[in-house]
């Protein structure tokens, strides 16, 4: 999706017509998941809705001549629960810990005039997308008449849960917005507002948890070269 104003609009029509969607914020740890995994890949194609979720992919997409604006899934949260008030629709939470979706929840209702939270769901430990509990949550979803779903199981559960949850609960949106409920409700801290505008989020990330994004950004960074000569002939020769 190239603008949060495309994004808004197919939501909308999607929300008033009852059509489900697979929502995914893709990042360049994202890229480097489907390079390694093809599996991840094609799950990443079964999603309905694809936005530019860091400024490495805003990058690479003005690299190929393709203009693309910056929707960390984090900052979609909220204003999709107001395009859910607006369109009356339910809304459901799925991921992260039961004292974590509480407190989100309690944010979200405090922040959007109407929002109707009808289910939140946390996971178990050793929650499986393709296992039978994941199967229950999806049933419980479609029972409870859910229109919108937030999904903060990481990558690459949460796309997982959506693609499967494409053909098992067809009327339900999902949203993966990994760690955006935890923000929201105090259970992790963001990075600074002047960090985001600098597009230093990652480094603040980094800082914030060494062992586990370290390794991460430099799988990351290994893909970059690769992806920037894909973006390259993208823009010279349509491929």
């Amino acid at each position: 999706m190239p603008t949060r104003a495309a994004l808004t609009a197919e939501v909308r029509q999607r929300l008033r017509a009852g059509e489900g969607f697979a929502l995914a914020t893709v990042n360049l740890d994202h890229l480097a998941k489907m390079t390694a995994s093809a599996g991840f890949a094609r799950v990443y194609g079964a999603q309905d809705l694809v936005v530019a979720d860091g400024w490495p992919v805003v990058a690479l997409s003005r690299l190929a001549g393709r203009q693309v604006d910056l929707m960390p899934g984090s900052d979609l949260v909220v204003p999709l629960c107001r395009l859910a008030a607006e369109e009356g629709a339910r809304v459901a939470l799925v991921g992260s810990t039961d004292q974590a979706l509480r407190d989100a929840a309690g944010v979200l209702q405090g922040t959007v005039s109407g929002l109707n939270i009808v289910l939140t769901v946390a996971p178990s430990g050793v929650f499986d997308p393709d296992g039978e509990e994941a199967a229950g949550i999806l049933r419980a979803l479609g029972d409870a008449g859910v229109q919108l779903c937030f999904l903060a199981l990481g990558a690459p559960k949460q796309e997982s849960f959506a693609a499967r949850g494409r053909v098992l609960a067809p009327a339900v949106g999902f949203a993966s917005i990994g760690a955006g409920l935890d923000f929201l409700g105090g259970h992790q801290v963001r990075a600074p507002r002047l960090m985001r505008r600098l597009g230093l989020e990652w480094l603040w990330r980094m800082l914030s948890s060494p062992a586990r994004m370290v390794p991460r950004y430099a799988r990351s960074a290994a893909v970059l070269p690769v992806q920037a000569v894909r973006a390259l002939r993208l823009r010279w020769f349509g491929e």
